[in-house]
């Protein structure tokens, strides 16, 4: 009886020993995964992100935005023109945070677009540089209506076609 009580101890230890080492872990999600000067964007997972949206209409028109993940829905934001909404969040341990946007405005048409996705957003191997602070400018030229701007000025923004598709 003895022993199973020292296995059951151990197998606690073990467990508890672990729980801490991996919350201890977290306190670091913020910490800049690259090296200094590089932008300070993390890779880790669990990392903390903000996104914010302008609205850039050329009409200058409100903006309606409507923003939902499979955890959250944020519901319908009215945006003025030249307006900025945004928030924040964790990427989740396993990588597959999305945020799928409905925008609409008067004369615009109805468009969506995945406005945080780990892939495009949060790959180190991705076409574009990760991103800490996601800044997006929507409406502003027919061409590429969503652009994410990078926060260094001397680089160009990053734009792309509506996901009008299911």
């Amino acid at each position: 009886m003895a022993f199973t009580n020292k296995s059951h101890f151990l197998m606690l230890f073990i467990i508890s020993s672990t729980l801490i080492l991996f919350v201890s872990a977290l306190d670091f999600s913020n910490a800049p995964a690259e090296a200094p000067g590089s932008g300070g964007d993390g890779l880790l997972p669990l990392a903390e992100k903000h996104v914010v949206i302008r609205n850039k209409v050329k009409i200058r028109e409100i903006l309606n935005v409507y923003c939902k993940s499979s955890e959250d829905d944020f519901g319908i934001i009215h945006l003025p023109w030249n307006g900025t909404w945004g928030f924040r969040f964790h990427v989740d341990i396993w990588k597959n945070t999305k945020f799928r946007y409905h925008f609409t405005w008067h004369k615009g048409g109805s468009h969506y677009f995945y406005i945080f996705k780990v892939s495009r957003d949060d790959s180190a191997f991705g076409q574009i540089p990760v991103c800490k602070e996601c800044i997006w400018e929507v409406g502003k030229d027919d061409e590429n209506p969503i652009c994410r701007i990078p926060r260094e000025k001397e680089n160009n923004p990053y734009c792309f076609k509506w996901e009008d598709g299911p």
